[in-house]
């Protein structure tokens, strides 16, 4: 009897149903053809691209087959927010609905790096001082030392109630603060040589990921264990990666290193009480070479390294592989000895980077930072693409789902796919129309699939709001292009203008943190009945507190106001993009990018500077439409969007919203929205 896909996605459709049923929820046709799409994607071990737009319900779209397949599964997300949401909301009501039924494992875990948990060796032992002497939070004076002691308070009471001694449930700290009572994977002494092994927070967490089904972890701590080979996380057979649209910048992220000569002078200092020979002076020595060498070097990308810089890192390099080699070799049975330890992990963390420089591999991107009058420029070392080591060491072993409400820009999924490492040749596509024009190139003549393939499918679930007859987008054709001296008063006063028409309840998305500051100083004066904040004014949670609370404010602010700011209602109905996100002309590693497109024959400004900016984009214009009740206008003040070449590109990324160039249109709908009697 022949098995359909109807048949094999029943138990799918069945699940999700007991489970929106039992959460109150409201079946949507979107979320439906998503779990399908899903479990499809386990069965056949193909991965699977799938947005799904705000109000769809995605994570319980994957979550339902997640639970069903038969293997371990991973879910990985980009930001704490929706860890969050899974681990405290999303899951918790997902098990109590259906973790009684027949043939779910709803067990579930959350796994985060090391240095995320309290360590309670550093907590009971002390943390080193640069010397590398224990110290203790007693003889440290002030504000500092009495946050040490809470949090150490803490930890213990964590660790007596068998609590999960993660970071996020500590209290208000800072990082510095942070630092005293944990540990990163290198400085960490081993849990069978650690007197507080049985109680460590971090291995409880990787004991309990063994025994679970599900394991909710990031995007960071995923590349490290695919993708760097270091095993972080128990087997599994499939992953979803939610915040799809922001993997590659995290792996990216997560690949790149940094050093500046303090830190080696702090790791020789570490050291000196451990090495009895000339080890951790030459080391020092050397940090001194890379002081000298990096502060005569220019700001930027390093098309050609300098030769004193070239030279400096040879000697970091060396120094440190001596230094490490010079540590004595603990003794068997004998009490970890924790500062050694850590004194060595920094040192080794030394050698590793300086040695990666030194090679100046195509592979990577050097460049030096410019510095700040706090922060001393450092050279930092990123891979010049990610998408070759994703395909290799993560979508070759595993079936990844990757989701989002972005992944199609340009209004196809190919920019996306390509950035992760699967090609356009690849896709499997449902019509046999599309069969017969374009063949399965990932199977073999007799259906066996190649062994180098990544067969993949796009799905596209659709939103379950009317962006056409909720939202305007509105492009200020009329205004002059942007330029480099930030927002000119054309500008401004279409800012000032929006938000008097709007009375408020304005969202503003800028380029840089001073045009955004520019704005808001424009518009206290222009308008000092509103409410405007700006980003950097308090910390961002309190600043969405003051929005959410008064619909008559405006707030400003720059890249982390594009994503994840979620406020649904009458508090946001307009937001304002001063222009088209592209990434600047010196940044180093989206330069090299570009360059490396153009020089394989490619577009490097289309799929390096376009795609950045189409995401963004997308991202920003979606802070708008949360909720099926939500209205408003999206208002870039850049005319590049209609009348640049490139324009179409960017707006097929963009919701499909009603579009208009006449300001008079937009003030009139403003009006309305927020009741004002139009003029």
């Amino acid at each position: 009897m022949t098995t359909t896909a109807a048949d094999r996605t029943a138990p799918v459709r069945d699940l999700l149903a007991t489970a929106v049923a039992a959460l109150g929820g409201q079946q949507r046709d979107g979320q439906v053809a998503m779990a399908e799409a899903v479990a499809e994607a386990f069965a056949d071990k193909e991965h699977l691209l799938v947005q799904a737009g705000t109000g769809t319900g995605k994570s319980l779209g994957y979550l339902v087959p997640a639970l069903l397949h038969d293997q371990r599964v991973v879910i990985a997300t980009a930001t704490l927010a929706l860890q969050h949401q899974l681990v405290e909301r999303d899951l918790p009501r997902l098990v109590k609905a259906v973790g009684t039924v027949p043939g779910v494992d709803a067990s579930y875990a959350v796994l985060k790096g090391r240095s995320n948990y309290a360590c309670l060796h550093r907590v009971r032992e002390g943390a080193p001082d640069d010397q590398g002497q224990l110290i203790q939070a007693e003889d440290a004076m002030g504000a500092m030392g009495r946050k040490v002691l809470e949090l150490r308070a803490w930890a213990e009471k964590a660790a007596e109630e068998r609590q999960t001694g993660e970071r996020d449930d500590a209290p208000r700290h800072t990082d510095k603060e942070w630092r005293q009572v944990s540990v990163s994977a290198r400085e960490c002494v081993g849990a069978t040589k650690c007197p507080f092994g049985e109680e460590c927070f971090a291995e409880r967490a990787k004991e309990k990921a063994q025994k679970s089904h599900l394991i909710v972890t990031n995007h960071s701590l995923l590349a490290i264990d695919a993708i760097e080979g270091i095993p972080m996380i128990p087997e599994y057979d499939a992953v979803v990666i939610d915040e799809a649209h922001e993997l590659a910048a995290r792996v990216t992220q997560a690949a790149t290193d940094e050093l500046w000569a303090a830190e080696v002078e702090r790791a020789a200092r570490r050291s000196i009480r451990h090495v009895e020979g000339d080890e951790a002076d030459e080391l020092a020595d050397a940090a001194d070479a890379l002081r000298a060498a990096v502060s005569e070097a220019p700001a930027g990308r390093f098309e050609t390294v300098p030769e004193a810089v070239a030279d400096a890192l040879v000697l970091v390099r060396d120094a440190a592989r001596a230094c490490a080699g010079a540590f004595p070799k603990a003794e068997a049975g004998s009490d970890p000895d924790a500062a050694m330890t850590q004194a060595k992990g920094m040192v080794q963390e030394v050698f590793a980077t300086a040695e990666r420089m030194a090679a100046n591999s195509e592979a990577d991107v050097l460049w030096r930072t410019e510095g700040t009058d706090r922060i001393p420029p450092m050279l930092c070392v990123a891979p010049l693409q990610v998408w070759a080591q994703m395909r290799d060491k993560l979508l070759a072993d595993n079936t990844v789902v990757l989701t989002s409400a972005t992944l199609m820009l340009g209004g196809d999924f190919a920019t996306v796919a390509g950035s992760v490492g699967l090609k356009p040749s690849e896709r499997v596509h449902d019509r046999p129309e599309v069969e017969e024009v374009a063949p399965r190139p990932s199977r073999d003549g007799d259906g066996s699939r190649l062994a180098d393939a990544q067969p993949w499918r796009g799905l596209d679930v659709g939103s379950p709001f009317d962006y056409a007859r909720q939202g305007i987008l509105y492009v200020a054709r009329h205004l002059p292009p942007p330029g480099r001296d930030g927002l000119g008063p054309a500008q401004l006063d279409e800012i000032t203008e929006l938000v008097d028409r709007a009375d408020g309840r304005t969202l503003g998305l800028f380029s840089s943190r001073r045009a955004a500051e520019a704005a808001a100083e424009h518009v206290r004066k222009a308008l000092p009945h509103l409410t405007t904040l700006a980003q950097g004014e308090a910390q961002l949670p309190e600043l969405a507190r003051q929005f959410v609370a008064d619909p008559h404010t405006c707030l400003f602010g720059t890249l982390g106001l594009w994503q994840g700011l979620d406020v649904p209602g009458d508090t946001c109905q307009l937001v304002i993009i001063d222009r088209i996100p592209f990434p600047r002309p010196d940044d180093p590693l989206m330069s090299a990018r570009q360059k490396a497109a153009d020089q394989a024959g490619g577009n490097g400004f289309m799929q390096v500077a376009a795609t950045h900016a189409a995401l963004l984009l997308a991202q920003g214009a979606g802070r708008l439409i949360r909720t099926t009740d939500d209205r408003g206008v999206v208002a870039v003040l850049d005319p590049r969007l209609v009348t640049a070449r490139y324009g179409s590109f960017l707006k097929a990324s963009l919701p499909p919203m009603w579009t208009t160039t006449d300001p008079e249109v937009v003030r009139q709908a403003l009006g309305r929205l927020s009741g004002r009697p139009t003029r």
